[in-house]
């Protein structure tokens, strides 16, 4: 969370987001999925930190599976992350390029 607007930052990144794709001068499919890439990035993140608290509960001490698990976590929201900037980068070099 942002200490100086109170915003946790990864609702800063959406909104951020969605003012910029409604500013572009855009086609309305370009702007939904502009929206939806990074809209797909918060959900992973949501269900990331679901998986992390659910194997924090189970138990503090290292077990495999629990680090597999987090580890595709963290690799799904990586994923999701490089679909939105794909996604990003080619329908505004489509559009502008």
């Amino acid at each position: 969370m942002d200490q100086r607007s109170g915003i946790p930052s990864g609702r800063r990144s959406v909104l951020l987001a969605v003012v910029i794709a409604c500013w572009l001068d855009v086609d309305a499919i370009t702007r939904v999925l502009l929206i939806s890439s990074v809209m797909l990035v918060m959900i992973v993140e949501i269900l990331n930190s679901a998986i992390e608290a659910v194997v924090d509960r189970i138990g503090s001490e290292y077990h495999e599976l629990s680090g597999r698990a987090k580890d595709m976590g963290s690799a799904a929201v990586l994923i999701a992350i490089i679909v939105a900037v794909i996604t990003w980068c080619i329908l505004l070099w489509s559009h502008f390029g």
